[in-house]
């Protein structure tokens, strides 16, 4: 939901009229390549999604499904969702969309076990999506797309780092080697220098870059001010409350940055668009 919530955000960040065609194959389409890499994911990791409580009574390890079906559907949902981009959207986002599987089944997945990168891999990953709804409708690749990108990026460590920190047994029986498990300190240190990092982003980067108007500078320092906040009482300490209060305020982070984005976006294309991006949002968002 908050890869297509990201995707939606992207598309109405483009300086281009909306197009009701292009929307709706940007958002299945991106959607069902989604759901290719975690079916693609799950996969691979079925032998030890056992080993973990929270994933042990996902469908592959239960039996429910079996690696057959996981690995055609995957594929189906990848042939699908990369035709939609690539015939109702352009070439560019359908590239992207197979980048994305590409790096999260074949990197990201096989890495969490071998080494801590794996996390600044996932990122990557987590990056893309706004840049394909970006893309999906400018068929281009810009510096406000570069910005899209990186708030996206940052945004992914305390998110995932908040959300891991309370799942570490879990992690490290299944061997795998994130963050929260090879490094607790630096875990701490990553979620808060990222955190900053979001508010440098959204007060400088975006509007200088031409992605937003300078109102978003403002607008923007209350939710990234709570996003220290939250990053900064994990980091003194470090715990079950800490951690989940932070994972939980970055579910609420990334929908309230980007429709903050879209009313402040620089070049509006208010005669189309005002009345359909809120709704969108509205909808996605819940």
């Amino acid at each position: 939901m908050l890869i297509s919530a990201s995707a939606v955000g992207g598309y109405f960040m483009a300086p281009v009229a909306y197009d009701p065609t292009t929307f709706t194959a940007c958002l299945i389409g991106t959607s069902l390549m989604s759901c290719s890499a975690n079916a693609f994911n799950q996969w691979l990791e079925s032998p030890y999604d056992s080993q973990m409580k929270r994933t042990q009574n996902r469908l592959l390890v239960t039996n429910k499904v079996t690696p057959l079906h996981a690995f055609t559907f995957a594929n189906v949902c990848a042939l699908t969702g990369g035709s939609l981009l690539y015939f109702g959207c352009n070439p560019l986002t359908a590239g992207l969309g197979l980048l994305n599987i590409g790096l999260y089944a074949g990197l990201y997945t096989p890495m969490k076990r071998l080494h801590i990168g794996s996390t600044w891999a996932g990122a990557v990953v987590g990056a893309i999506p706004p840049v394909m709804g970006y893309v999906a409708v400018s068929g281009q690749l810009d510096w406000a797309a570069l910005v899209l990108a990186l708030v996206q990026y940052s945004w992914q460590f305390p998110h995932f780092n908040g959300l891991s920190w309370n799942l570490r047994a879990d992690y490290s029986r299944a061997g795998y080697r994130v963050m929260c498990v090879t490094d607790e300190v630096l875990c701490r240190k990553t979620t808060m220098r990222h955190s900053i990092a979001l508010l440098g982003l959204c007060s400088i980067g975006a509007p200088l870059l031409g992605l937003t108007s300078y109102t978003f500078a403002l607008d923007s320092i209350p939710v990234n001010l709570a996003m220290c906040y939250f990053a900064y009482k994990f980091y003194k300490t470090p715990d079950a409350k800490t951690s989940r209060n932070l994972f939980k305020y970055s579910l609420l982070y990334l929908p309230l940055i980007m429709i903050l984005m879209v009313i402040s976006r620089q070049d509006k294309v208010k005669d189309t668009q005002i009345a359909s991006i809120v709704p969108h949002q509205h909808v996605i968002a819940n």
